[in-house]
């Protein structure tokens, strides 16, 4: 697994400085249904922060690159901008007037991947000094979300598109890693997490009106009641197939079926859920599209 290391002081340590949009900036829309966009909802204009934006695809010097499925970028209403590159995370300030956007401070991850090409493009777009947004509202966008230009002083466009949270209920959330306590006494105070073996498929759905969840475990199919209440989902007693699989594919099933018969904290972040069992054990989860 590839080491990352950040470029300067931790992510967390990021903020944002907004200044106020002018009372003159409204939301009327133009011939073409784009709007102005700001802060919130507060500022009368369509919304920049707080809305998690996918990187759709890049223009520059007149070359169009589709972006890779991880890009992304957010500014969160406490301040912080962090998202993706398309292979290195990273994080920002920025400040928002009116219809003009910069961005400054980056840090990021020192990963290398496929992407870097693109990586490399967009964060010389993104540093390029002032860029223009125009955000509008695609009427035939069966999920009706947003879309955003952002433009350089040179010409250069990076389109993005408003992606929704994922619902507790009907997503199909992908296990991605799975943590299991590895210190002796069974405190829970140390976890080593691992990414899912290859092969793996294993993901489950929550239906909120039969009560139940189901899915697959890794290697066989899982299904049993599920109750959610208070931030936590008690889990029933499994019900699975009896197939047999590779050894790895075993193991983490049985992890996965550690999380059945007991209660478990769940965390929603967007499209990221966790789920930690009362002896801390951990399962990640990510929602499928």
């Amino acid at each position: 697994m590839k080491k990352q290391r950040l470029t300067s002081v931790s992510l967390s340590l990021l903020t944002l400085t907004v200044i106020p949009l002018a009372a003159a900036c409204g939301s009327e829309k133009d011939g073409g249904g784009s709007q102005t966009v700001g802060t919130g909802a507060g500022s009368g204009t369509a919304a920049l922060t707080d809305v998690h934006w996918t990187v759709d695809d890049l223009t520059a010097d007149g070359k169009k690159s589709a972006a890779p499925a991880s890009a992304w970028l957010k500014i969160d209403k406490n301040g912080k901008v962090s998202g993706n590159l398309g292979c290195n995370g990273f994080g920002a300030q920025a400040t928002v007037d009116g219809t003009e956007v910069s961005f400054a401070q980056f840090l990021s991850t020192d990963m290398a991947c496929d992407a870097m090409t693109f990586e490399n493009t967009l964060t010389k777009a993104l540093k390029d000094g002032t860029l223009t947004a125009k955000s509008t509202e695609d009427a035939d966008n069966a999920k009706n979300a947003q879309q955003l230009t952002l433009t350089t002083k040179t010409g250069d466009t990076i389109h993005l598109t408003e992606e929704k949270a994922a619902a507790l209920y009907g997503t199909k959330w992908t296990i991605t890693t799975l943590g299991a306590t590895s210190d002796s006494d069974g405190n829970g105070d140390s976890q080593a997490v691992s990414p899912l073996p290859s092969g793996a498929d294993a993901y489950l759905v929550l239906d909120q009106k039969k009560g139940t969840v189901s899915g697959n475990a890794g290697c066989n199919n899982v299904s049993a009641d599920a109750t959610v209440s208070d931030g936590t989902i008690t889990f029933g007693s499994p019900s699975t197939t009896r197939r047999m699989c590779d050894g790895s594919l075993m193991e983490a099933e049985k992890t996965l079926l550690g999380l059945f018969g007991g209660k478990a904290t769940y965390k929603i972040d967007h499209r990221s859920m966790t789920l930690t069992s009362e002896d801390g054990a951990t399962v990640s989860a990510t929602a499928a599209d």
